[in-house]
C-alpha cells in the first residue's frame, strides 16, 4: 500500500513565488501534492510558468498578482486559495524587497518600501492566513522566510536587517498565540542564495568569488532552501513551532571559521 505524499489534499499560498526561493518552494510543495497559489507582483510570465510546471507535474496551481505591502491585496490572495481550492493549509511568506545604502544617506522611499514589503508584507500574510486557519479549525502551517540579516548587522542594509529581525520576533509571538489553534509558525534563515534578486547587488563574477569564501565554498540554491521550507511545513513535524532553521552554508559562523584563517587571540 503506497503512502500518500505529505501535502496531498493541502493548499498552500507562497508569496514572491515567480522567481528564486519562492518559485522553488512552490514547486517543491506541489511535488509532494500541494495545490499552490503562486503570488507575484511584477513578473506575470514567470508566475504563469511556475503554474504550468506545477500542472505538468500533476498538481494544480493559480497565479495571483498582489502587492504584499497592501493588506487588502493579501487578504484577497488568501481568499483566492479558498475560492479556488476550497481551503488553506500552508502559508509561506517569502516576498521581500531591499535597497542597499548607508542609512544616513538612504532614499527613504526605498527604505520604507523595504520595510513595507519585507516586514509588513510578512505580517499581512501571517494575519490573513491565521484568520483563515482559525476559521477552518483544522490547524495549519506558516513559514516565514527570514535571513541571517536578522542577527548580523550587515552594513548598507539597515531596513532589511531590521525587517528580518522583526520577522523573527513576529513569528515566535504568533507561535504562542496560535498554539491553541494547532497552527504552527516557524522561520527559516537562508544564507547567501543564488537567486535572480542577488543580481541587483552583485555581478556574476562577484557572486562567484564571494561565494567561494563562504565556509562551504559556494552560494546556496533555491532548491536547497525549498527543501528546508518543506521540512518546516510537513505535518510529520507537528511538534515544531516557534523555531528558526538556519540554512546558510556557514556564512554566519565567526569569520575565523573560514578556511585558511586563524582564530584571534
Amino acid at each position: 500500500m503506497s503512502v500518500p505524499p505529505p501535502f496531498a489534499g493541502r493548499v498552500a499560498v507562497v508569496t514572491g513565488a515567480s522567481l528564486g526561493i519562492g518559485r522553488a518552494a512552490a514547486l517543491r510543495l506541489a511535488r509532494d501534492g500541494a495545490r499552490v497559489v503562486v503570488n507575484y507582483r511584477s513578473h506575470p510570465e514567470q508566475a504563469e510558468a511556475v503554474v504550468a510546471e506545477i500542472r505538468q507535474g500533476g498538481s494544480d496551481a493559480v497565479a495571483v498578482q498582489a502587492d504584499v505591502a497592501v493588506i487588502e491585496e493579501v487578504e484577497r490572495l488568501v481568499q483566492t486559495a479558498v475560492s479556488q481550492f476550497g481551503r488553506l493549509d500552508i502559508a509561506i511568506s517569502n516576498a521581500a524587497y531591499s535597497d542597499r545604502e548607508l542609512f544616513y544617506q538612504a532614499d527613504l522611499t526605498g527604505f520604507r518600501r523595504t520595510v513595507d514589503v519585507t516586514m509588513w508584507g510578512a505580517f499581512h500574510l501571517l494575519r490573513a492566513a491565521s484568520q483563515q486557519l482559525i476559521r477552518q479549525n483544522e490547524g495549519g502551517n506558516i513559514v516565514l522566510v527570514s535571513s541571517p540579516h536578522a542577527f548580523i548587522p550587515a552594513p548598507r542594509a539597515m531596513a532589511y536587517n531590521m525587517s528580518k529581525a522583526a520577522i523573527e520576533h513576529m513569528g515566535r509571538t504568533a507561535a504562542i498565540e496560535l498554539a491553541e489553534h494547532r497552527v504552527r509558525v516557524n522561520a527559516i534563515q537562508p544564507g547567501w542564495t543564488d537567486t535572480p534578486g542577488e543580481r541587483k547587488f552583485a555581478s556574476e563574477e562577484t557572486l562567484r568569488t564571494a561565494g567561494a569564501k563562504i565556509p562551504l565554498g559556494r552560494l546556496g540554491t533555491p532548491e536547497e532552501v525549498a527543501e528546508a521550507i518543506a521540512f518546516l511545513a510537513n505535518p510529520a513535524h507537528d511538534y515544531m513551532t516557534g523555531a528558526t532553521l538556519l540554512v546558510d552554508g556557514g556564512i554566519s559562523l565567526p569569520w575565523w571559521a573560514n578556511r585558511g584563517s586563524a582564530a584571534p587571540g
